[in-house]
């Protein structure tokens, strides 16, 4: 299939690359050229635009940072809504918000494009190894035509609806309990270590007991060992997701006092450690307010 990509960090570029080695041939764009460079060398070609792009191919992935990023690459005379043929399919994989993503699945609609939501969850080492988790919503048609790409990057898809911002909405939710999870780790264990137990114990009796998932094992991991740089999913990012879902929140009228707090240790953890910290960073703001 000729697909093109637009979004090369380490989430698209990981994703980009399995596409390839599937065997399909894959056109890529990028507002930083630098990063198609490997990817150059390993077969993708290069399109002066994401029109260009859109023109080349039959299905288009972007996988963009955030809402602004996205209209980028969509707006105007060279971009993708102008070159993407009708009946084509573009597969936003991007975290936006849920009102981004009813507008941009409007835009398309009116231009006779289809379009699909596909979020995932995963970190880029499981970008890398296919084994990410893709949520997606639209059109049951374009899915099933859409799964078999799917297949090659994920280890399971779930159709979440007919409408793609239910994916967006469910990434957000997704994120939120990712995040939760973190705080409720860090605390446990910035409490075990004041009382004399090490982190590594607690996790290990967490994870051997309830805890057995991979978010308590992986991020359990970096809290124990404080690996928070290079940031695998950098803290302004996170901060972005939970501003959105609250705003989603504010819309829907539901208290999310929860979402307050983690809100305010990424503020946190920003300003003291700087733009280049992983999410989970918070782990360091809520030891260091107990004095550790």
């Amino acid at each position: 299939m000729k697909i093109g990509f637009i979004g090369l960090g380490k989430m698209g570029a990981a994703i980009c690359a399995n596409l390839l080695r599937a065997g399909h041939e894959v056109c890529v764009w990028n507002r930083t050229p630098e990063k198609t460079h490997l990817l150059l060398k390993a077969g993708v070609s290069l399109a002066a635009s994401p029109r260009e792009l859109a023109r080349r191919s039959e299905t288009v992935f972007s996988m963009l940072a955030d809402d602004a990023a996205l209209d980028a690459v969509l707006d105007g005379e060279e971009g993708l809504l102008a070159g993407l043929n009708a009946g084509a399919l573009h597969i936003s994989m991007s975290t936006i918000a849920v009102a981004t993503a009813e507008r941009v699945a409007a835009l398309h609609a009116a231009r006779g494009q289809r379009y699909l939501s596909a979020p995932v969850f995963g970190r880029p080492d499981a970008a890398a190894a296919a084994k990410l988790f893709v949520v997606t919503a639209g059109a049951a048609a374009d899915v099933q035509a859409a799964t078999p790409l799917f297949e090659v990057i994920g280890q399971r898809t779930f159709h979440v609806g007919d409408k793609p911002a239910h994916a967006n909405l469910v990434k957000l939710c997704g994120n939120f309990a990712i995040l939760s999870a973190i705080e409720t780790m860090a605390e446990a264990m910035t409490v075990a270590e004041k009382g004399g137990v090490p982190r590594a114990a607690l996790l290990q009796v967490l994870t051997g007991t309830l805890f057995d998932t991979p978010v308590y094992r992986n991020y359990g991991a970096i809290l124990v060992e404080e690996r928070y740089r290079p940031a695998g999913f950098g803290a302004p990012l996170g901060l972005k997701d939970m501003r959105l879902l609250g705003q989603e929140a504010d819309t829907r009228r539901v208290p999310m006092p929860l979402l307050s707090l983690l809100r305010d240790h990424l503020l946190q953890t920003l300003a003291q450690e700087g733009e280049d910290i992983d999410w989970s960073g918070i782990g360091r703001t809520i030891a260091g307010n107990a004095g550790l």
